[in-house]
């Protein structure tokens, strides 16, 4: 369990920020690039819930994955190349992604398959996923460069790249709803 007693404790003052591991790295290392980069990927799901029916199944899945994104943050802070989760460490596991497969699976079965690229938007709470969709792919490059240096948990890239997927899903379905999504219309305005 977490415990926070102060949010200010003056140790990042010199540009720096500490690991799970006890390590402190520049706050614009890439690893700490990763982390907010998904952080922000949370913020925009935060922000697209509030927009969803207050109980309703859409809400309550981005809630979890929301969840899901504070474990990928804890994971990204816990250097090294051991990604078998423990008491002590927080990893992301397959199954996580797995999950999200099967609402990707889920959404799918109820709509048409797509003729055209889609316009991010239709609805606000559509429009809202989709931003929660490009920051996900964002967090998804920043997670792949720092792959490329170090060791990132190959569960914890599987779940990134699948968030975007779904997130995708998700605005086509609450636009399925709405009036449908706004399709591409390649060199209209030529």
């Amino acid at each position: 369990m977490v415990k926070l007693n102060k949010i200010y404790t003056r140790t990042g003052d010199d540009g720096t920020t500490g690991l799970v591991d006890g390590t402190r790295r520049a706050k614009h290392d890439a690893r700490m690039d990763a982390i907010g980069v998904v952080d922000e990927a949370n913020s925009a799901l935060g922000h697209a819930a509030v927009a969803l029916d207050a109980d309703g199944p859409h809400r309550m899945a981005v809630y979890r994955i929301q969840n899901d994104l504070f474990d990928l943050g804890a994971d990204l802070a816990t250097p090294g190349d051991n990604f078998a989760p423990s008491e002590m460490v927080l990893r992301i596991v397959p199954g996580q992604a797995e999950w999200l497969e099967g609402q990707i699976d889920l959404l799918n079965e109820t709509m048409p398959p797509l003729t055209s690229f889609i316009l991010p938007g239709g609805s606000e709470a559509a429009a809202r996923v989709h931003i929660a969709r490009a920051t996900t792919r964002r967090a998804e490059r920043a997670m792949t460069a720092l792959a490329a240096q170090e060791p990132v948990n190959p569960a914890a890239l599987a779940y990134i790249n699948r968030l975007s997927d779904y997130l995708f899903v998700l605005a086509r379905a609450i636009n399925a709803g709405s009036g449908g999504d706004v399709l591409w219309v390649p060199g209209q305005n030529r």
